[in-house]
């Protein structure tokens, strides 16, 4: 908590949230640090919290005259919170990192990348909101909100970036808007707010189309883009043309020897040249397997390129797999107004607060995030109030 204070300086920004509630027994700063607190702790639940505030686990982090907000008022508060106020929270947190040559060295050979890719969280039979998006699986209906997320990729922290959430049906015959238009959304937002950090951006074969392409083009970042079962002429015939060639490139990597072809050709509806690199994998016991990419980064190394799809996987492994096997990401805490993508907020921030705490304080001596959870939460017992404040309720 000290860590958090005395660096990010959230009490601060913290003074600066509001929400929608008409006279209201707590300020909207001293629920938001109390949830921000319960994520860093991992909580599963709101029950969880409860059962904390009941057991007094929070009393050393609260001055002697202030108050611990109840549940129903937690609830009622992030209903109404402005998501602008937490977005921007955020936003000086990564570029407080970067302030701090957390990205000097980038995060993949000299280069800083994100990765963009869709899930699906809050997954609930009952119940559900308004921005619910309704799914039928073997007879059962759930309600979920889906949205792509924007994160670091490869070494260091894998800080997510900023999110935007898929919208939903809003009419019988509506099939709302795909993956891919949120995704467009969300890299003009994150590239306008941190213009100066990201050099790359890696996506699925989603992407591998001119409108995702040109806006890569349009907002000076390089695209490195998996290619599967395509049906773009131009991509057909550049993928015959490469499997003529001989290898320019060849590298063991672990059990796999890889060997690398590239082309260049022109996309319909695309004015720039492109890259089209096949990566050939072949293990010592003969099973091949091959990984074809488009890209806009015509100086990049092949081996650059092929560790950049490799870290591709940090957005699930480390961001996605992460926050929904030890922060319940998948649970439905509460709906309603802004409550779900305010949740949603929350949980980035206090996992990019964890990362970095963990990386740059703790190096490499709580190897293990289960036991770094259990000192945290040991530690609230042994917080000196008069030595902060952050949960300051006076």
């Amino acid at each position: 908590m000290k860590y958090i204070k005395n660096v990010y300086h959230l009490d601060e920004q913290f003074e600066h949230l509001t929400d929608n509630r008409l006279n209201p027994t707590y300020k909207t700063s001293q629920i938001i640090s109390l949830v921000l607190t319960g994520f860093l702790l991992r909580m599963q639940s709101f029950n969880q919290l409860n059962f904390m505030i009941k057991a007094g686990e929070f009393n050393n982090m609260y001055l002697h005259e202030g108050r611990i907000p109840k549940i129903d008022a937690i609830r009622n508060t992030l209903k109404s919170v402005c998501l602008e106020s937490l977005r921007k929270i955020n936003q000086s947190i990564i570029k407080k990192a970067v302030r701090n040559k957390v990205l000097d060295e980038g995060t993949i050979d000299g280069c800083t990348v994100v990765a963009i890719d869709g899930t699906n969280l809050f997954n609930t039979s009952c119940p559900s909101c308004d921005d619910c998006i309704q799914t039928n699986k073997r007879g059962n209906i759930y309600y979920a909100h889906n949205c792509t997320v924007m994160s670091l990729i490869g070494d260091g922290a894998n800080l997510v970036i900023d999110y935007e959430m898929i919208k939903h049906r809003e009419e019988a015959n509506d099939t709302g808007e795909g993956e891919l238009i949120a995704a467009r959304r969300l890299l003009n937002k994150a590239i306008c707010a941190h213009k100066e950090i990201i050099d790359v951006v890696t996506y699925d074969a989603l992407a591998c189309n001119a409108p995702f392409i040109n806006e890569c083009i349009d907002l000076n970042v390089d695209a490195v883009i998996r290619v599967k079962d395509n049906y773009n002429l131009a991509i057909r015939k550049v993928k015959k043309t490469t499997n003529t060639k001989q290898p320019i490139s060849s590298w063991h990597d672990g059990e796999y020897k890889i060997k690398a072809y590239e082309s260049v050709f022109y996309m319909d509806g695309v004015e720039a040249p492109l890259r089209y690199v096949k990566f050939a994998k072949r293990k010592r016991n003969g099973e091949r397997s091959q990984v074809l990419i488009v890209t806009t980064a015509m100086d990049m190394s092949v081996r650059t390129v092929c560790k950049i799809m490799k870290a591709r996987w940090n957005i699930e492994n480390r961001v996605f797999n992460n926050l929904k096997n030890h922060a319940n990401l998948n649970h439905s805490f509460v709906h309603g107004g802004n409550a779900s993508e305010a949740i949603l907020y929350l949980m980035f921030i206090a996992s990019n607060l964890f990362q970095l705490f963990k990386t740059r304080r703790l190096k490499n001596h709580v190897p293990i995030q289960i036991e770094l959870v259990r000192l945290l939460h040991r530690g609230l017992y042994q917080i000196d109030k008069k030595s902060i404040s952050f949960l300051n309720t006076s």
